[in-house]
């Protein structure tokens, strides 16, 4: 991950034996098939944070998920436009990026710029500035489900409390 004035640049790659993504459309269950996922929880006084998905098939999911009480749900930003426009790209390794296809891997490169995240505060970062955050991966091949985690948080990737701290140098 590496960060500029205007946004966060995360490169994911992950070794695969099969595509399982069948989505066609953004904005889907994306988190059912093979996917990266990242969260950032930029300032701690609010309970909210920005998650964002990215299958192979390069089809993406961002979402704020506000945590208020037992109220937890997903909201998607209004506006994906201009400068809160993502920008980014998917490939297979050792196959083709297809539904289906035999791979060794694959990969995806995300620039996710802070406007989309408005209107969650302590950005831009500068050098010194802490953010807590997590990194997945799922992956479904064949009915054999396996997720990794960055910063093991517990049975759901949800339990922002227990995301790792990133530190912005």
């Amino acid at each position: 991950m590496l960060y500029s004035p205007k946004g966060l640049y995360v490169l994911m790659e992950a070794t695969d034996k099969k595509i399982t993504a069948t989505f066609t459309e953004n904005n889907q269950h994306l988190w059912t098939e093979d996917v990266f996922e990242v969260f950032v929880w930029p300032d701690e006084r609010d309970p909210i944070y920005f998650e964002y998905e990215i299958s192979p098939l390069n089809k993406e999911l961002p979402i704020l998920v506000p945590n208020l009480g037992d109220k937890f749900r997903g909201w998607l930003p209004w506006y994906e436009g201009g400068a809160a426009k993502t920008r980014k790209a998917t490939s297979a390794v050792g196959g083709e990026l297809k539904s289906g296809a035999a791979v060794t891997g694959w990969k995806a490169e995300v620039f996710l710029p802070y406007e989309l995240i408005v209107p969650l505060r302590n950005m831009p970062p500068k050098a010194g500035t802490k953010w807590r955050a997590n990194f997945y991966r799922m992956d479904y091949d064949d009915k054999n489900t396996t997720s990794w985690d960055w910063a093991r948080v517990g049975p759901s990737f949800h339990e922002y409390k227990k995301f790792g701290t990133l530190v912005f140098e």
